[in-house]
C-alpha cells in the first residue's frame, strides 16, 4: 500500500515512517500542504495521512482540496481531538480521524479498513429507477440529474440503497461505512444524513426510524 504522509513535525514523521515501512507500506512524506497537493497530483497512492497543523495551508482547507482532486482515502492524524473538529473533518471529506497520541497498530488497522471500504463494490440500482447508484463509477443520479457526493456520503447511500425499505441500525451503519472500531462522535452520522438529504433534493428519500436508525424510501429505488 502506498501512503502519502503529510506531517511537518519530523519528531513524529520519522518514527512513523519507519514503523509504516516495517509494516510493508511505501511512504512518501510531505512537510507542507503545497507539496502534498503536488504529490497527490503526481501519484494519488492508496491512503493519505493528514496532519491539520501545517505551516502553509490550514489542514481543513487542504483536506477539502485533496478530496476535490481525488477519491483516495484520507485519515486525519492530529492532536485536535474536540468533537467539532472531528465532525468538520469527516464532513469535508476525511474517511477517518485519529487523535494523537496513537498506537501504530491502531493506525495501520484503520488504514486497512478505509482501504477495504474504498475498493468495495456493492451492486448498482436498476437503471429504470428514480435513484441510480453506480458503484463501479461511484456516480449517483436522481431523476436524471447527477448528484455530487463525498466518498462517505456515497458509501452511506450505497449501504441504504442495497436494501431499500429495510432499516439499517446506527451501529450497523457506523460499522460498515466508518469502522467496526470507530470511537469518534456518532453525531457525524447525523451530519452525513442531513447532507445526503439536502443533496438528494428531498428529505423524504431517507427516513429516520426513531431509536433505531435509517432506511431508504422504496419508491423508485430497488436493487
Amino acid at each position: 500500500m502506498r501512503v502519502l504522509l503529510v506531517e511537518d513535525d519530523r519528531a513524529i514523521a520519522t518514527p512513523l515512517i519507519r514503523g509504516l515501512q516495517r509494516e510493508g507500506f511505501e511512504v512518501r512524506h510531505c512537510e507542507c500542504g503545497l507539496d502534498a497537493l503536488a504529490a497527490l497530483d503526481a501519484a494519488p497512492g492508496d491512503v493519505v495521512l493528514l496532519d491539520l497543523g501545517l505551516p502553509d495551508i490550514d489542514g481543513f482547507d487542504l483536506c477539502r482540496e485533496l478530496r476535490a482532486r481525488s477519491d483516495v482515502p484520507i485519515i486525519v492524524v492530529t492532536a485536535r481531538g474536540d468533537e467539532i473538529d472531528r465532525v468538520v473533518g469527516l464532513e469535508i471529506g476525511a474517511d477517518d480521524y485519529v487523535v494523537k497520541p496513537f498506537s501504530l497498530r491502531e493506525l495501520v488497522a484503520r488504514m486497512r479498513a478505509v482501504s477495504r471500504r474504498a475498493t468495495a463494490r456493492p451492486e448498482s440500482l436498476d437503471d429504470s429507477e428514480r435513484l441510480h447508484v453506480d458503484c463501479r463509477t461511484r456516480r449517483v443520479v436522481v431523476d436524471g440529474a447527477e448528484v455530487s457526493l463525498t466518498p462517505k456520503e456515497f458509501d452511506l447511500l450505497a449501504l441504504l440503497a442495497s436494501d431499500p425499505g429495510a432499516v439499517c441500525s446506527r451501529q450497523h451503519i457506523l460499522d460498515e461505512v466508518w469502522d467496526p472500531h470507530w470511537f469518534g462522535p456518532t453525531k457525524t452520522l447525523d451530519v452525513h444524513i442531513g447532507s445526503l438529504r439536502r443533496k438528494l433534493g428531498d428529505p423524504r428519500w431517507i427516513e429516520t426510524v426513531r431509536g433505531v436508525g435509517y432506511r431508504l424510501c422504496e419508491d423508485g429505488a430497488r436493487v
